[in-house]
């Protein structure tokens, strides 16, 4: 039996934007690279190794779900969810992923949002964010 829904409530499924799953390539290596400072510094140096986990952490939660309603940037200790019509604007500094400004002058980081994201945002806000490529 087919589920119903609200008028305006849409059937699309939300976009979600992640880091490549290859950057865990970088963790390894920052791992094997740690592992010098271990026979270097046996007492100490075993602490450094909590950095390519974390590492692997960030690459596995951080993320941008976006949908005709909502966007939500997932960090790595927190999540925030806003409506399109909270977003004022999208902007890209000297980092690589793209900040949200928000109509009460705050921003909010997208994570692995790229510029050559933008038309699968563009898509998933059902044109709220315009696609640079059209």
């Amino acid at each position: 039996m087919p589920s119903r829904r609200a008028p305006g409530q849409s059937t699309a499924k939300p976009v979600v934007i992640r880091v490549s799953p290859m950057a865990h390539f970088a963790s390894g290596f920052l791992a094997l690279g740690l592992l010098v400072m271990i026979t270097m510094f046996p007492t100490w140096g075993a602490v450094f190794l909590v950095l390519p986990v974390l590492a692997s952490a960030a690459i596995v939660r951080l993320r941008t779900v976006a949908d005709q309603d909502t966007v939500t940037a997932r960090t790595l200790l927190s999540s925030r969810t806003v409506g399109w019509d909270e977003v004022d604007g999208l902007r890209f500094e000297r980092s690589s992923w793209a900040r949200a400004q928000l109509r009460d002058g705050s921003d909010m980081l997208l994570p692995a949002v790229t510029f050559a994201m933008l038309p699968l945002l563009a898509e998933a806000s059902g044109g709220r964010v315009p696609n640079p490529y059209e």
